[in-house]
Formats: structure tokens, sequence, C-alpha cells
């Protein structure tokens, strides 16, 4: 009797994704725990293994929208490959061979330099002879659309903006990070840092450590931190927890596994939920200012920046120091001016002075 393959429950909220790849063709053999397919929902991609060894028999599509329990294929169960199991036929005596005709050569395609394929790129039609293609939108990017469009009409989003300058943390850096790495197996980055200075102002400004819940404010006593991650399937906020216990080397720890695993697309629906407040970090992509978008239902996020030379006054002089542009996005129907400019302050304190960081004070 065949086995059914269905679509796995994958959160409570979750009532249907995408399939988006098919790891094994229609007819082919599985082994147990073999991954048939990915399912891609708007919040996760999750790897579907086969539950018995057997031959496949698809019943859905890739890029098909299923529903969660929807069958998708079914296995017809074995122990090995049918072809391992045909029992193997006396040979025929080999013919002599035939020669090969000579190929037909075609003609030359004409050169053309390497720049001129870029600036082709946007004009030329594609092979079917269009000059666009439609596409569903994934479910994670309807996700983020709808989030960020939701933000911007249920929050009164203000940004407010600051610089700080980085010269502290990047002499630090320099000065620890053998011993750091040695001592740790990882390297000492400039986000570790981020993430205790924004603990160290939610403590000393509970507002931003707030949300809305109907017509209640709920106060968060956690300091539990998101930190956006770029991928291919768009963007992702893992969430780092009870980040005011954990040490540096926690901090670059978790933020390397979670790396790890939304390049290989394992980042899970728990490990998304529950952050009271978000890090974006758009200067690694070059970002020289930006204002984000608050992740509902926080109150506030904190853009950081691309780190550039600039002269700045200095004791009446004037030199060039590592300065960094901090965006700080709030809701206004919660946090007021002066909290909020308070709080980017005070992180902003918080890095140039970051040996206070590391002594805990």
């Amino acid at each position: 009797m065949n086995i059914e393959v269905k679509v796995p429950a994958v959160g409570e909220s979750i009532s249907s994704g995408i399939l988006s790849v098919w790891h094994k063709k229609d007819g082919e053999h599985t082994s147990k725990d073999d991954i048939l397919f990915t399912l891609e929902t708007d919040k996760v991609s999750q790897e579907v293994t086969a539950p018995e060894a057997g031959t496949v028999h698809l019943k859905a599509a890739e890029g098909d929208e299923v529903k969660i329990g929807q069958v998708v294929a079914e296995i017809a169960p074995s122990e090995t490959p049918a072809a391992a199991k045909t029992s193997p036929k006396k040979s025929a005596a080999p013919k002599p061979a035939e020669p090969e005709p000579a190929p037909v050569p075609s003609p030359a395609a004409p050169a053309v330099p390497a720049a001129t394929f870029s600036s082709m790129a946007p004009s030329t039609p594609s092979a079917s002879g269009s000059r666009a293609v439609r596409k569903k939108l994934s479910p994670l990017r309807r996700k983020i659309a709808a989030q960020l469009v939701m933000a911007q009409h249920t929050a009164a989003i203000l940004t407010t903006f600051n610089e700080c300058d980085m010269s502290a943390v990047t002499r630090l850096r320099k000065d620890l990070q053998e011993e750091f790495l040695k001592k740790y197996g990882v390297k000492l980055g400039f986000m570790s840092f981020f993430i205790k200075a924004v603990v160290d102002s939610l403590q000393a400004v509970p507002a931003i450590n707030s949300k809305l819940d109907g017509d209640d404010l709920i106060l968060n006593h956690t300091f539990d931190i998101g930190v956006a991650v770029g991928t291919e399937r768009g963007l992702i906020v893992p969430v780092l927890r009870d980040c005011e216990k954990l040490s540096f080397a926690d901090i670059e720890n978790q933020l390397v596994h979670y790396a790890v695993k939304a390049r290989e697309g394992k980042v899970s629906l728990a490990d998304l939920e529950g952050g009271v407040f978000t890090i974006s970090n758009g200067g690694v992509y070059g970002s020289l200012l930006s204002t984000p978008i608050l992740n509902p239902p926080q109150s506030g996020i904190l853009g950081m920046h691309k780190i550039q030379e600039r002269a700045v006054v200095v004791g009446g002089q004037i030199v060039a120091r590592p300065m960094m542009y901090l965006a700080l996005s709030y809701d206004h129907r919660l946090v007021d001016g002066k909290e909020a400019v308070t709080f980017l302050v005070r992180v902003k304190d918080c890095i140039e002075n970051p040996a206070r960081l590391l002594l805990g004070a």
C-alpha cells in the first residue's frame, strides 16, 4: 500500500505554503529520511523528508501553493531501487562498433565584448520574446510587504539621527581580536557591541522596550533583540534571547549560528518570534543613511550604517575619524522625542566608550 506524503504543519498561524523545490523526481527511488521537497512559507523554509524508502510518485508540481495536510506525493514502499531488484539478463554478444559520423560544424557566433552584455541586459527580450516575466511573490516576500505596509499604516513612525565615532571600538577590536578568536573560536564583531549598547539603553529608557496591544501598554522586562539578516529569500529577523545575560562571545557565537541557519534555509518559526527591539545593519551593503521601518509590534528599531572616514572637530582641531550615522525609528504613540533622543545618545556614548560595556558598568 502506498504511503501518502502530506504537507506538515509548521506553525499555528500558517495554513499554506509554496512547494518551492522537489529534491526527488517522479518515479525516482528515495531512502527513508532523504529530503523530498522544500516548503516555503511566509515565515520559514522547511525541508520535508521521506517517511519510508520506496519509489516516489509526485502529486504536486514545483511552484504550487499547497495547503497544510495536502497530499503532495505517494511512496510505493521498497527496500532498494527498482533497478537493483531486477534480475540481470544474459548479455548479448557485443556488436562490432560502427564508426560515428563526423560532427557537423556549426557557424561560429560573433564575439561580443563583455561590457556589451550589461548594456544589453535591461532591454534584451527573453528567449520567449517577452521583455518581462510575471512571477508570483513568494510567501515570505508577501509577508514582508504586508508587514511593512501595516507598520506604516498603524504606527506613528518618526526617526531621529545621530552619529558616533567608531575609533574606540575599532581600536579595542584590533587589540583583542587575536586573543578573543583563540579563546572563543569566533571573531569579535561590531554587532555584539551594538547589541550590548541597545540593552544598556533599553534599561535606561524602558518606554522603548514596550508595545501596544489594543488599548493596553505592555512593558517588556526581557531583552530579546532581533538582528535583521538578508537572505536570498528576503529579510528575516532571528532573535537573540536574554541579551543582558550574554557575554560578547555568546552573542558572536549566536550570530554565526543564525547566519549559517539562514544560509541553509533552516531558520525556524521559533527563531523569529518574541523580539522586543530590532537592529538593522545596512552598512554591510554600503548604506550611508536610512530611515528603518519598525518591526511590529515593536516600538523601536536601530539602523546602523557604513563606517566612513569624515572630518570632525575634536578639541578645536579638525581631524579624520571613522564615523557612523545612527538612526532610531520609533513609535511616537508610545515614545516621546525626548526619550528617543536620550536612548540614541546613550547608544552613542556606549559605542564611544566600549570599555564600559566590557566591564558591565
